[in-house]
């Protein structure tokens, strides 16, 4: 099912603008203690490695993001985002697929 960004989770929508703010600590919070992100082919296991990933995203590149769409089912929420900035190849349209553990994301993969 097709979502617009207001009926996305709260959840998943103060991560975004997080992540996007480079608000570090507010993104985490986000999180279960036990999720797992898989972003760039790599795993990030537990806060203290979504932290850390967290922090090195937010300091790597300088971008902006763009909302495109979502759709929903009954255990994930998969959002596109586009990006652009100075990455190498300065633009991506990246699925940020989620899934909820109650309030909380347990699981997050960032794919192209």
């Amino acid at each position: 099912m097709t979502t617009e960004w207001d009926a996305l989770p709260d959840t998943i929508k103060t991560f975004l603008t997080a992540l996007d703010a480079r608000e570090v600590d507010r993104a985490l919070a986000t999180f279960t203690s036990d999720a797992l992100v898989t972003d760039e082919g790599r795993d990030h296991t537990g806060r203290d490695e979504i932290g850390a990933w967290l922090t090195a995203a937010a300091g790597e590149y300088t971008y902006t993001t763009e909302f495109t769409g979502a759709t929903t089912t009954d255990t994930t929420v998969v959002v596109r985002q586009h990006l652009e900035g100075d990455f190498p190849g300065g633009v991506a349209d990246l699925h940020y697929r989620f899934a909820l553990d109650g309030a909380l994301i347990s699981r997050l993969v960032i794919e192209p």
